[in-house]
């Protein structure tokens, strides 16, 4: 049976109607054996399944980590952050829930179209501020008469903390975020239509003794082309699969034609800078290699024989003796 989830105290509240008579058990069972009809507002179209934002909401759990660790590092103080939820709504209901005067920070994330907005609680943006500046991290809200100072300082620090985005997509998508505009009045942002699906996520942030909310908003048009990788299947398939005989041969045959390089090394010396730079046409150096010892012979820098120089139809040869033992290429051909 299908039905809406009450809290504790409407559950609480109908057990009282039930037991003081105010509400009668056998009406109640009647109304639930009726045909109920769902009303679906058109202008909230659900475009995400639940799947969807739960795998949204486990990306951004681990972004809420990366930004109180930025956080952290950065203000030198008590930085607590955690995903409080993360729903689908009209990018117009976004805009008139989040305050008149606010921070707005509009990312770039290219190569995905579109750009994602990220709304910072003046309270949290200030204490931030604050502490940046050698405070304690009060907060005051006087978001309408930023000066070109505090805006330089709180457009750059999120710039920097959104860069952390990167890593959180880094399994579904390969992103390069960047500040494409900030602004202090939602009225003055219109990134899609107002009847737009967008995704939002809300995080829950404490700074020292402030508390607040910063809210991640993600339109449907970022977020299309990468929409089957959020589904359970994208991530609970393994990158262990069984290849096909034809696969299989076709790398063993490119294998067979790749060239090594096969060095056979003559001796080595070690001398002084000042010989080396005195050094002229008929001097001699002494090898450490002793004439009647095997020469090493190395695959791809890789120590395998032991052979012998000599000529072969009037070319200089070298002939494989033994193998090398021990080492990298020991149980290797």
């Amino acid at each position: 049976m299908s039905g809406e989830v009450l809290s504790q105290s409407e559950i609480d509240a109908l057990l009282s109607a039930l037991s003081t008579g105010e509400m009668d058990a056998d009406e109640l069972k009647k109304e639930q054996s009726e045909k109920k009809v769902k009303v679906y507002d058109f202008k909230r179209a659900l475009r995400f399944s639940k799947d969807q934002i739960r795998s949204l909401t486990r990306i951004h759990e681990n972004f809420a980590r990366l930004l109180t660790t930025f956080f952290s590092a950065q203000l030198r103080t008590y930085v607590q952050i955690s995903v409080a939820s993360a729903d689908q709504i009209p990018y117009e209901e976004f805009i008139r829930s989040i305050p008149k005067m606010t921070i707005l920070n509009v990312f770039e994330v290219p190569p995905l179209n579109g750009r994602i907005l990220m709304e910072i609680n003046p309270n949290v943006a200030y204490a931030m501020m604050d502490r940046l500046m050698g405070g304690k991290g009060s907060s005051i809200n006087k978001v309408d008469n930023l000066t070109e100072i505090e805006t330089k300082i709180m457009s750059a620090t999120f710039e920097r903390a959104f860069e952390n985005l990167r890593e959180a997509w880094s399994t579904i998508a390969d992103i390069d975020p960047l500040l494409a505009d900030f602004e202090v009045n939602p009225q003055f942002l219109q990134m899609v239509s107002p009847n737009e699906t967008v995704v939002v996520i809300s995080l829950n942030t404490t700074i020292g003794e402030t508390s607040g909310m910063i809210n991640i908003c993600i339109p449907h048009v970022v977020l299309e082309p990468i929409i089957p990788k959020l589904s359970v299947h994208y991530w609970m398939q393994t990158d262990k699969k069984e290849r096909e005989p034809e696969v299989i041969a076709k790398i063993e045959r490119n294998i067979h034609k790749a060239e090594v390089p096969v060095i056979c090394e003559l001796g080595s010396s070690d001398i002084a800078i000042q010989d080396f730079l005195s050094l002229g046409v008929g001097d001699v150096i002494e090898l450490t290699q002793v004439i009647d010892q095997p020469l090493i012979i190395k695959i791809g820098d890789i120590p395998k024989f032991l052979g012998q120089p000599g000529k072969m139809n009037k070319k200089l040869a070298i002939q494989i003796l033994d193998t090398v033992k021990g080492g990298d290429g020991d149980n290797e051909r």
